[in-house]
């Protein structure tokens, strides 16, 4: 529909004009007859034209201004519209910002196995741990300074720092915790953990508690923190740290006559320091402990000062590259110590309890553990050379080994007598694996030290995402041994993938394991070293050696110092093959049962 509109208003000067057009004639005509007297015809026509034309402009309107606006008619008993004319400008008032939601970050990263360790709402880069230990009494006693940016917006986070007891005591008691610099408020929630799946107790459980319970320290900060925010805890503390007996065997800070040894998996690093305890986050860490001078402390990455004064000596290790928690070391007492940095470039840096060698290896008399150990030692180069040329370079500067001596003791049921005890495991501390006496054996076989140093690549540099990923980490140590093996005067890789085939009958809980997941308490089940290397051998069958070997050693590179997935590995498998591996995957690590060998 069109609208009429009312036209312009304004000046009107057609009136005007033909007034100066009328006074134009007559003074024409008045000209004409005077002048015509005088001149000839030619000059009176042409002052006799202008009055013509004059009138000629004023009829055809030529003078007459444009109209403002043209106007369509309106038609009787219609309402005319006004003119449009320019809008006023539209004021838009200043919004009132909403306030920040600050809400609590997560008791725990979301790990299905260990639901409460780590946690949510930040993502950890840099400990700074200043320490000290008196070995007459076990104290531990400092301050650890947790650099982290906020991953959401917190008005409280949460640490894992195990301080408590079953029975609720304080073993460790917390002194003071500061957020950049200003007092924090802080409390301590402990759950009592399974002895038997290493979960939080279920109601009803009829399950025993481990030691100790996981305790969470939850942190509130004066104000609210932004999302991507820098956050700087420091917490001092001191105390007696509380060795670990849960599922997985004895973990924890073991006090020795000299010292004490730090090692453990999945639990320790909570026991010694407030962290996000999961291999998911990972920092890089500064570890400063001082000691009664005289002492040893033996710690991860590059030992970057030593300095003594009043009796004690300070170490500081500094690990520049980032290391999962459970990782991390601190072990000191009496230790012999050599430190040589190699034609690699690598820095070895390797400690053997002086104890060991005056202690025969089992069964063998004479020959001295620690002697062992050193010449083990000594091939850490070669070791490492070798591995390098299937999994790519070596992802550290420093390397090295620690030989450790008794962590305890226990009474013989059957005799009564106290026997001295051995850690149980190895493990692969971050350029510093830890290895008990049993794991340098009278040929000086390195199998051991082979499997602790192939970790540096897979579970050291790659760490696992969740911890029903542990076969990336023991699935291809235990293939690293295989392939040391079979380059040592031992079978090939497919003799030993058909000697475990063909050893362990189908009806064997062995092959009941789900490799890719093979719940909480199986973690460290024979299936997941075993079944893992065999997987790798099944694939490289697969695949052939050509793709093979591509995908082992992209794998390490592409993926260097940061924390993978099951999920990702068979994604990068297929991508560098080229081929759909999903039934092959199926069958290997995601279903129980003996695969059926083509």
């Amino acid at each position: 529909m069109t609208s009429c509109v009312l036209a312009a208003t304004g000046f009107e000067s057609w009136p005007l004009l033909l007034t100066l057009g009328l006074l134009a004639i007559g003074g024409g005509t008045a000209a004409w007859l005077l002048l015509g007297r005088r001149a000839g015809r030619g000059k009176t026509a042409a002052f006799a034209a202008i009055p013509l034309l004059v009138l000629a402009l004023v009829a055809s309107g030529g003078f007459a201004p444009a109209p403002a606006s043209a106007a369509a008619p309106c038609p009787p008993g219609s309402t005319p519209s006004p003119m449009p004319s320019t809008p006023a400008p539209i004021i838009t008032p200043t919004a009132t910002p909403s306030p920040v939601d600050y809400q609590p970050g997560a008791a725990g990263i979301g790990d299905a196995y260990f639901p409460l360790d780590g946690n949510g709402g930040y993502d950890v880069q840099h400990y700074d741990l200043d320490l000290a230990y008196a070995p007459d009494t076990d104290v531990l006693s400092g301050t650890a300074t947790v650099t982290a940016l906020a991953t959401q917006n917190l008005s409280a986070f949460n640490l894992d720092f195990d301080t408590r007891a079953v029975d609720g005591t304080d073993s460790i008691t917390i002194s003071a915790v500061t957020v950049n610099g200003q007092a924090a408020d802080w409390s301590l929630t402990s759950t009592q953990i399974s002895d038997v799946t290493g979960q939080p107790q279920a109601a009803g459980s009829t399950d025993g508690d481990a030691t100790p319970p996981r305790t969470e320290l939850t942190v509130i900060p004066l104000a609210g923190i932004d999302t991507g925010a820098s956050i700087t805890t420091t917490v001092a503390y001191s105390g007696v740290p509380i060795e670990v007996s849960d599922a997985f065997g004895p973990a924890g800070v073991f006090a020795t006559p000299t010292g004490a040894v730090v090692v453990g998996q999945p639990r320790v690093a909570a026991t010694w320091f407030p962290s996000n305890d999961h291999p998911a986050d990972k920092a890089t860490f500064s570890t400063r402990m001082t000691v009664p001078a005289g002492l040893e402390v033996i710690g991860n990455g590059r030992l970057a000062g030593q300095s003594t004064a009043n009796g004690l000596t300070t170490f500081d290790w500094e690990m520049e590259q980032p290391m999962a928690t459970y990782l991390a070391t601190a072990t000191l007492g009496d230790y012999t110590v050599t430190s040589e940095t190699g034609a690699d470039g690598i820095t070895y840096y390797d400690a053997i309890d002086p104890t060991l060698f005056d202690r025969d290896v089992d069964g063998t008399p004479g020959v001295k553990v620690g002697d062992v150990a050193k010449t083990i030692f000594e091939s850490e180069p070669q070791v490492i050379s070798f591995l390098s040329q299937y999994f790519g370079d070596y992802p550290f500067s420093e390397a090295g080994g620690l030989a450790i001596g008794y962590i305890g003791e226990h009474v013989d049921p059957d005799t009564g007598e106290t026997v001295p005890d051995d850690l149980p495991y190895a493990l692969e501390n971050q350029t510093r694996p830890i290895y008990p006496a049993w794991a340098f054996p009278a040929d000086a076989d390195p199998s051991v030290v082979v499997h602790e140093l192939a970790h540096q690549w897979y579970g050291d540099s790659l760490s696992m995402q969740r911890w029903s990923d542990i076969w990336l980490n023991e699935g291809f140590a235990t293939y690293a041994e295989w392939l040391w093996a079979a380059e040592h005067g031992g079978p090939s890789t497919q003799e030993a993938f058909q000697d475990a085939y063909d050893s362990i009958p189908e009806t064997s809980s062995f092959w009941q394991t789900v490799v890719a997941d093979p719940g909480a308490p199986g973690i460290f089940d024979g299936a997941v070293y075993t079944r893992g290397g065999m997987t790798l051998q099944a694939l490289r069958t697969e695949v052939g050696d050509a793709d093979f070997f591509a995908i082992l050693k992209g794998w390490a590179t592409e993926h260097a110092g940061t924390a993978v997935s099951t999920e990702q590995f068979v994604a990068y498998a297929e991508q560098v093959s080229g081929d759909d591996l999903t039934a092959f995957f199926d069958t290997w690590i995601y279903s129980a049962g003996k695969p059926a060998l083509d």
